[in-house]
């Protein structure tokens, strides 16, 4: 298909440094000079929403309402609809629409963008009604992690395998004991999709595995800004039919089968996800994305998974100095963790899938050395969101999968009370890993630090120089470490500035952000042979960080 098709993300209006610093608290009107379009942003405690000054019902402007004392609605002049900004809900008549939010993009400078996605619904591109579906037609079987595998009629696709080794570095491992044909039923699918390029979806192991018996399987991956496979060549693993899709365009596979990538609204240059649809049936799958499709999502699908766990970031567990105690780590966390499945709930509520299934959650800081991780870093149960999406609405089956269960969808669609819909795994099958072959991988990061170019006293300039990254009040200080974070013989311990990209030996004078950073050296080292991502030092929990002042970076 032509790039023409695809859905895009249009700037329908854009705000500099100046005019987002005088937006005021609660409403605000704006106009597009250009064109005379009306659009409301509301600046709230979470940070900025925004959607078109228009009413669903017949299209009216809103304007103030008076009788508001918080300062959260807005009033149509047509027949006084009232919409709440903060929530995007009309609460006049109550229980009516949604109002379509904009995405609000904060940029460097501290300008602010409106983005629309276009078309809003792209699903909803030739619809096809559902066929009834046979007994074994459809079996959604969950591996684990974010690996599920579906077999739709004749085909199987296979959704984000991470099925052995480890993840961010040496940081996250397998919670659950995959059945023991995963990798044969890897390489054995028609189509692999993976969502985005963190490495519990994109699995360089994993991946080698199906490089060396069937190089050629075709994969699926959304036209990201920042390609999923942007490490391949690096990574020698040999995959030769890496399909890249642009969003929003249904792919048709056969008469039956189709699906479409959507992109995430909060990280459109990395995150996606997907619907896949037989015989009319919809199964959606939002992975980890943030604000999937920026929000808009299609009702009543017949099979919905998302991820519902968090901890998946160093924050706080990483951070240590001022404020970072225990106590108020173990307190933020557990509220973080709360309004995580608060919201996950409310999602799965407002969207009335007929099945509801939470994934992609099931990791674990296995390793010896980060025991402190996995004692903080308390994540949500799988159990405890089903229990309260059942609390919330009584028309949604919910399943927690154990690793090898599958889900019959046609019986399940049938007669949701069928205790045949789902087929557990034997008794005896063991559900949680407890070998992880630390030592192979361990061993492998660990090489690097003896690698030759960390001989020459330069490699630190070569490298920061390489990464490009400068122009910002930075000064951070590097120590590399060992297991236990102190400092390691072999370890150097130097200053970045990245102002002007140099490496003093103290601390400037002038007012700057300082963060200090102490990574485990094996894994800084083998990050910087390879030209990796930080992000498998700091989700991965490899290093510690120190802030002064205790602000974010977003650069």
């Amino acid at each position: 298909k032509s790039k023409m098709t695809s859905q895009t993300a249009k700037v329908v209006l854009s705000l500099d440094a100046e005019t987002v610093s005088l937006l005021k608290d609660g409403v605000n009107f704006k106009k597009d000079p250009e064109n005379g379009k009306c659009y409301i942003i509301y600046k709230g405690t979470e940070g900025f929403k925004a959607c078109r000054n228009q009413c669903k019902h017949q299209g009216g402007l809103f304007i103030k309402d008076i009788e508001d004392l918080g300062g959260r609605t807005v009033k149509c002049t047509k027949h006084n609809w009232k919409l709440n900004l903060s929530t995007m809900k009309y609460v006049n008549p109550p229980d009516s629409f949604l109002q379509d939010e904009l995405e609000v993009e904060i940029l460097d400078d501290g300008g602010l963008r409106l983005v629309e996605l276009s078309p809003l619904d792209p699903w909803l591109a030739d619809p096809r009604e559902p066929l009834q579906l046979k007994e074994g037609e459809v079996k959604v079987t969950y591996l684990t992690h974010a690996c599920m595998e579906l077999q739709l009629g004749q085909r199987r696709f296979m959704f984000d395998p991470w099925l052995k080794g480890p993840a961010f570095a040496r940081g996250w491992w397998l919670l659950h004991e995959s059945p023991a044909d995963a990798l044969d039923r890897l390489c054995a699918a028609d189509l692999i999709y993976i969502s985005h390029m963190h490495s519990d979806h994109l699995s360089y192991p994993t991946l080698k595995v199906l490089s060396e018996r069937r190089p050629d399987a075709p994969i699926y991956v959304g036209d990201t800004s920042r390609p999923v496979f942007w490490y391949l060549e690096q990574s020698k693993v040999q995959l030769t039919n890496i399909n890249v899709v642009p969003f929003g365009v249904w792919q048709n596979v056969d008469e039956h089968l189709r699906f479409m990538i959507m992109m995430d609204g909060v990280h459109p240059e990395m995150d996606t996800c997907i619907i896949v649809e037989y015989k009319g049936h919809m199964i959606l799958n939002t992975v980890d994305c943030t604000r999937p499709n920026g929000g808009r999502l299609p009702q009543n699908v017949d099979l919905m998974m998302s991820d519902f766990a968090g901890g998946a970031s160093g924050f706080p567990m990483t951070f240590y100095g001022g404020k970072y105690s225990d106590s108020w780590k173990a307190t933020f966390i557990k509220n973080e963790r709360k309004k995580l499945l608060n919201y996950k709930a409310q999602l799965v509520k407002s969207l009335q899938p007929k099945i509801y299934c939470p994934f992609a959650g099931y990791f674990v800081e296995a390793h010896p050395s980060d025991r402190y991780i996995k004692e903080t870093n308390v994540k949500n149960g799988a159990d405890a969101l089903n229990a309260q999406i059942n609390n919330l609405t009584s028309d949604i089956k919910t399943w927690t999968p154990k690793p090898g269960a599958v889900l019959d969808l046609g019986l399940a669609l049938t007669d949701p009370t069928n205790s045949e819909a789902i087929t557990n795994p034997p008794a005896s099958a063991k559900i949680y890993k407890d070998n992880w072959d630390f030592d192979l991988y361990v061993d492998e990061l660990n090489r690097a630090i003896s690698c030759e170019i960390f001989k020459h006293p330069n490699w630190i300039q070569f490298y920061y120089t390489w990464a490009g990254f400068q122009n910002y009040n930075l000064v951070v200080r590097m120590i590399e470490t060992d297991d236990n974070f102190e400092p390691h013989p072999l370890g150097c311990d130097y200053l970045v500035d990245f102002l002007d990209l140099s490496f003093p030996t103290t601390i400037p004078d002038r007012e700057h952000s300082y963060l200090e950073l102490k990574n485990r050296v094996g894994v800084m080292r083998h990050v910087v042979v390879h030209g990796g991502l930080w992000d498998d030092l700091y989700i991965g929990f490899q290093n510690r960080i120190s802030r002064d002042p205790d602000i974010y970076h977003h650069k």
